[in-house]
């Protein structure tokens, strides 16, 4: 059950326990929302795209899907998951850990659409537009904005997607269209998607851009931009606060990286830390599910979990603080109570 963290605009945090379906139910996914969300009609909407393309173009629904179509499975995480978790806790959406998702997009390659335009020599950048927009201080109103480097179109393989789960993608997701950048923050995968361009570089005007910087966090350059998401684990199984039996259990979870692939998951029962098993590869190598078998005994037990991804990265034992409240990949440490077994 998504828990509702504010109306206008939308976002919702999803309960970490629905993510340990295999394929998780779209009423289930995280819902993150800048402005409120907007209804657009399909059959008059067109993606233009303008500044710095050779050929501008605008294109319909029925034009994409001309193209050759791909289906991914993407996990999306939002750059403020586990903002609650730092102290102070820094301004924003005041997101637990269940803002993160997985779902099977399909659409068109965003390159096979660049393709079709040709770039302008001298494009470095893209700017992606949606057709929310709200008033922000100092900007005033604005459409919602983020930008993509050119040469993540070719690491990331980004898509255009229009279905969700095999669905049209519902209004709160994008509909009828949006980016999905598998890999990176939720932020850069821009819903409601009406227009690019291609710029020489970042345009310092933009306000979401801007916004999504690390600042002042300790071993990190101030301004640095927030892009690829960072090793994490999540416990899905057993769900937060349940009370559990005296006896085998079996722990599950999620572990993603948004620049290698994961290359171990540990888990801390108690303090003592054990290896779990890979058990599945999710989400374009983004991410793997794994389990653990457990001997519960009585008495209240912490579990904690943490992913080591094949550049090394690991997660850090307690919250770095940064003014946006970004990137937390703290180690996750839950709680439960172990009865006496029955009978």
């Amino acid at each position: 059950m998504r828990r509702q963290l504010s109306e206008e605009p939308l976002n919702l945090e999803a309960d970490p326990a629905d993510l340990d379906a295999e394929a998780p139910s779209i009423d289930r996914f995280y819902v993150r929302c800048n402005f409120p969300v907007p209804r657009i009609d399909a059959g008059s909407w067109r993606l233009e795209l303008g500044a710095g393309f050779d050929r501008s173009r605008s294109w319909s629904l029925d034009a994409l899907r001309a193209l050759p179509s791909v289906e991914r499975t993407v996990l999306l995480e939002c750059a403020g998951n586990g903002r609650t978790l730092m102290s102070p806790v820094p301004a924003g959406t005041p997101w637990g850990v269940g803002a993160v998702g997985i779902a099977r997009f399909s659409g068109v390659r965003l390159s096979d659409v660049l393709a079709n335009a040709s770039l302008g020599e001298s494009a470095r950048t893209l700017v992606f537009t949606g057709a929310d927009a709200g008033t922000v201080k100092p900007d005033g109103t604005i459409p919602y904005q983020f930008d993509l480097p050119i040469a993540e179109v070719a690491l990331a393989d980004p898509i255009l997607a229009s279905t969700m789960n095999g669905e049209p993608l519902p209004p709160e997701h994008g509909y009828p269209l949006r980016l999905v950048v598998p890999g990176h923050y939720g932020m850069r995968s821009v819903k409601w998607l009406t227009r690019i361009d291609a710029v020489e570089d970042s345009r310092p005007d933009l306000h979401f851009p801007r916004k999504y910087r690390y600042r002042g966090q300790e071993g990190v350059p101030d301004e640095t931009p927030v892009d690829r998401m960072r090793v994490r684990a999540l416990l899905t199984h057993p769900a937060r606060g349940e009370t559990l039996e005296a006896g085998p259990v079996r722990l599950r979870g999620l572990a993603w990286s948004g620049s290698a692939p994961i290359d171990a998951v540990e888990i801390g029962v108690d303090g003592t830390w054990h290896a779990a098993d890979v058990v599945e590869p999710l989400a374009d190598e983004v991410g793997v599910r794994w389990e653990l078998g457990w001997t519960a005994t009585g008495g209240d037990h912490e579990i904690s979990v943490r992913a080591t991804d094949a550049t090394g990265a690991t997660q850090p034992d307690a919250p770095i603080w940064n003014e946006g409240g970004y990137g937390n990949n703290v180690v996750e440490r839950v709680r439960f109570r172990v009865g006496q077994p029955r009978g």
